[in-house]
């Protein structure tokens, strides 16, 4: 930072000193600002330039494109942004990219203004981190004050020289400082807009019925004067008559036909009818109140074990002043395709024609979406059980692949001419992802590949229907087998997390419960994958390719999808993976019968204590036995001598004949029989008095209240060790073991005010090597606390933790970068977050819609 202002002050006085200069100096000045870069590449370099610190640190891909997101929202640079479906640590989202931004980057990386390192994550997916070169610090040297300031107004936090970096917090985009500056990026805020859809199921997958409904006639409804879109759109492209289908693979097979057509009452007598996501937790009752948008389903056609088509009208609450007649027409086959097609009425004020890309871009992010939430809604529990675990748990936001069909693109271009590097090709990345190639497969007609998708655009473009829609299904399975494999790797890494858990198990006390949960987590991750398996080699199986279409321009779209070496390619990706679970399935077993083993040296150690418990509770029991006995007669015999000591005390010796005052009384009762029981009664009496104080104590004794509580929780032992300096000196016990150092601290607390008048004794079980708090144990004796003040036992336990708790032992960080929380733990972590967002949506919209009380 203080170089960067050191840089800012010598700008400053360069400035200075051009200013005070002649016209002659000014006109040089201006041709050494000269860049040959546009402004906003000007802008975005010096962005970098002020992340990378000069050269000296890598700037991460993800978070330029955030910054250059927030610069357009702040006008700072002139690019459009679109909704694109993107991986952020494991997790999928929506985030509003600027085409045009990436493509500048690339030309920045092109003319070796900016250097790029490709860097492996914990998420087994590379990032990609930038860095300003030597010949990009001599262009920001030409780069104008004006252009620096513009660019501060985004980098720096307002009123300050702190830059502002990108943070992922797992749900969300935030912009900090290190001064602890916070503010949320609305870069994952999609934009929504209005349109009319009809529709649209290709004809090649009806098998028969009637055909799809149009909402033609509603198409003006869209044309509403309101909007979300926070950008000033530039329109380069536009088509005519579009027809969108989205697709997806689902783990399909004839069994969930028939069960997905009993869910849907294809088989009843009136079809379709309402579906709903929930489930009906008191299905015998007799009524049931559902506050969810239902969507509305109209059978097509079927048969009972290889296909359903159906339309589906989605009714979700929309934003104020967005207005979306949405209907799908939706395929599904037991190949496990999943086709959702929509005819695009209109965008907007839009109607039929003249669509532009960037509205339908936001289009195809509902498309996607509202996808999800219908087929979730009609598969089974298994179904959704195999996606969430490809999709880690977010399976709502699976990537799919899209297919555009157009009657006609304006401007009509050759395909080599889309793919300029600049605005066309910008434009059509907002809707099929990065493009990778464009042909023309007629005079009319054009075809262009993206990352998740394919445009064709043309009048004969709806004749090639077969052919894409083949296409489609091994498309699909390609991005399923792709997300299968990064599993996989998830799965290896939580086996090598399992290991290194074993590997600990001896200083780690509870590792041997952890150790048993994953084993079992992980035996039924492998079993759904060798399923999800099966159904992938059934589907490459009985999938047919159509035959080559006689036309020229079929044959030319035929040549250009590869179908046939797909499938090929498919097989034998997918027979890999096979390979793969066998040898996951046999290093599980290696495991187990680590943890066979683990479980033994617990056993076997647990054992040899009990017995030597057991052989020292038995000889204390005889020697308390003893005791006992060797007491009660140590008490009469010390109530008899304190008895006739006391008698003693009164009357002297036992030479009382010798005195005047008892020589009579002796004399009248002649014998000493009589003095003998006034003895023996005065013995009876302290007897009594004294088994009486007995009694008592040991009353007092039983009242004692002893909590353990069994912590295994990492510590900082240095802290503890200071709270026990705090404590009063007591005993102290140590054991040493290979892995671990026992160290056993009992103490009684100081001020027995503060817990009632009894002051408790607490012993304290901790490893001094390893740094774990084992067990605490607490004594507290509640006949000898104040009757109004005695603590019970849960008092006891938060008044004791909670001291611990406010002293701050517990190692936090320690225990969330453990070996138990590398891979499961942080993918459980996100699995609940994101179970717990829908839980407050769902209770949220409860709580608005039905008025009713929530009980926590």
């Amino acid at each position: 930072m203080a170089d960067e202002e050191e840089r800012l002050k010598d700008e400053d006085l360069e400035e200075s000193e051009d200013e005070s200069s002649g016209s002659e100096t000014d006109t040089d000045s201006e041709e050494e600002e000269d860049t040959g870069l546009t402004e906003n590449q000007n802008r975005l370099l010096y962005l970098c330039d002020l992340h990378s610190d000069g050269g000296k640190k890598w700037m991460r891909k993800p978070a330029l494109i955030v910054l250059i997101y927030e610069g357009i929202v702040a006008n700072v640079f002139d690019f459009d942004y679109a909704p694109q479906s993107d991986l952020i640590e494991n997790r999928r989202v929506w985030l509003n990219i600027s085409q045009e931004g990436k493509s500048d980057i690339e030309f920045l990386r092109e003319e070796e203004l900016l250097a790029g390192l490709q860097k492996p994550t914990r998420s087994y997916k590379p990032v990609t981190c930038y860095q300003i070169t030597k010949k990009g610090l001599g262009v920001v040297k030409k780069i104008s004050r004006k252009d620096k300031e513009i660019v501060h107004e985004v980098t720096y936090m307002r009123g300050s020289r702190e830059l502002l970096e990108a943070e992922w917090d797992g749900n969300d985009y935030w912009l900090q400082s290190k001064s602890g500056y916070r503010r949320k990026s609305t870069i994952t805020d999609t934009e929504d807009v209005s349109y009319v859809s009809s529709a649209y199921v290709p004809q090649c997958l009806r098998y028969g019925g009637r055909p799809t409904l149009s909402n033609a006639h509603r198409a003006h409804e869209s044309a509403v004067n309101t909007n979300q879109i926070r950008d000033n759109l530039d329109e380069v492209i536009t088509l005519n008559s579009v027809s969108i289908i989205v697709a997806e693979y689902v783990p399909f097979g004839a069994n969930q036909i028939v069960q997905l057509n009993n869910n849907v009452g294809s088989t009843e007598r009136v079809q379709g009818g309402f579906i709903s996501p929930d489930v009906d937790d008191n299905s015998g009752g007799t009524s049931m109140t559902d506050d969810h948008d239902l969507t509305s389903v109209d059978i097509l056609d079927y048969t009972l074990t290889h296909h359903i088509n159906f339309e589906a009208e989605i009714r979700f609450h929309e934003e104020s002043g967005v207005v979306q007649v949405e209907t799908f027409g939706v395929s599904l086959n037991a190949e496990g395709t999943c086709f959702y097609g929509m005819q695009v009425e209109a965008v907007m004020d839009r109607i039929k024609d003249n669509i532009s890309l960037d509205h339908l871009a936001r289009l195809l992010v509902d498309v996607q979406q509202d996808s999800s939430a219908i087929v979730d809604s009609i598969i089974s529990e298994y179904q959704r059980e195999l996606m969430q675990l490809i999709f880690l748990g977010d399976a709502s936001n699976r990537n799919k692949v899209n297919l555009i069909i157009a009657n006609e693109i304006t401007p009509h271009l050759t395909a080599e001419e889309y793919m300029d590097k600049g605005e066309y090709e910008n434009e059509l990345k907002q809707v099929i992802g990065d493009t990778k190639a464009a042909y023309d497969i007629s005079e009319h007609d054009t075809l262009i590949f993206g990352a998740y998708g394919l445009l064709v655009c043309g009048p004969n473009s709806r004749h090639h229907e077969p052919l894409l829609c083949a296409y489609l299904q091994f498309i699909t399975i390609d991005i399923f087998v792709q997300n299968y494999f990064a599993r996989m790797w998830i799965l290896s890494a939580d086996m090598e997390t399992t290991n290194k858990v074993i590997e600990v198990s001896e200083s780690d006390p509870t590792s041997l419960g952890r150790i048993r949960y994953r084993i079992c987590k992980l035996a039924r991750d492998i079993i759904q994958l060798d399923e999800i398996l099966g159904y992938l080699l059934e589907a490459l199986e009985i999938i047919e390719i159509p035959p080559e279409p006689p036309e020229q321009a079929g044959r030319s779209l035929y040549e250009r999808l590869e179908i046939s070496g797909m499938r090929s390619q498919l097989v034998r990706r997918t027979t890999d993976l096979k390979k793969n679970i066998a040898g996951s399935q046999r290093y599980l077993d290696v495991l187990r019968e680590r943890a066979h083993v683990v479980s033994e040296g617990k056993m076997f150690e647990l054992n040899e204590n009990l017995e030597t418990n057991t052989r020292n509770m038995c000889e204390l029991q005889e020697h308390n036995s003893n005791a006992a006995h060797s007491l009660q007669i140590l008490q009469v015999m010390f109530a008899g001598m304190l008895a006739f000591d006391f008698l003693d005390r009164i009357t002297g010796d036992w030479t009382v004949i010798n005195r005047d005052w008892a020589r009579p009384l002796v004399e009248a009762s002649a014998t000493y029989p009589f003095w003998f029981i006034i003895s023996m009664l005065v013995w009876v009496g302290f007897t009594w008095i004294t088994l009486k104080i007995f009694n008592s104590l040991n009353w007092r004794s039983q009242g004692i209240i002893t909590i353990k509580q069994r912590m295994n929780r990492r510590i900082y032992v240095e802290k503890l060790r200071e709270l026990l300096k705090t404590k009063a000196n007591g005993h102290e016990e140590r054991k040493y073991d290979r892995e671990r150092d026992i160290v056993k601290r009992t103490y009684r607390e100081k001020e027995p005010r503060d817990w009632g008048n009894s002051a408790p004794k607490v012993v304290i079980e901790y490893d001094e090597r390893n740094q774990y708090l084992l067990e605490v144990t607490l004594q507290y004796n509640k006949r000898v606390a104040s009757k109004n003040l005695a603590f019970n036992a849960t008092e006891l336990r938060d008044k004791l933790l909670g001291e611990f708790e406010g002293l701050g032992i517990y190692d936090l960080e320690g225990e969330d970068h453990s070996a138990d929380a590398l891979a499961v733990d942080k993918r459980l972590a996100i699995e609940q977050r994101i179970n717990a967002e829908e839980e407050e949506e769902e209770a949220a919209e409860e709580e608005g819609g039905g008025g009713g009380e929530k009980e926590e």
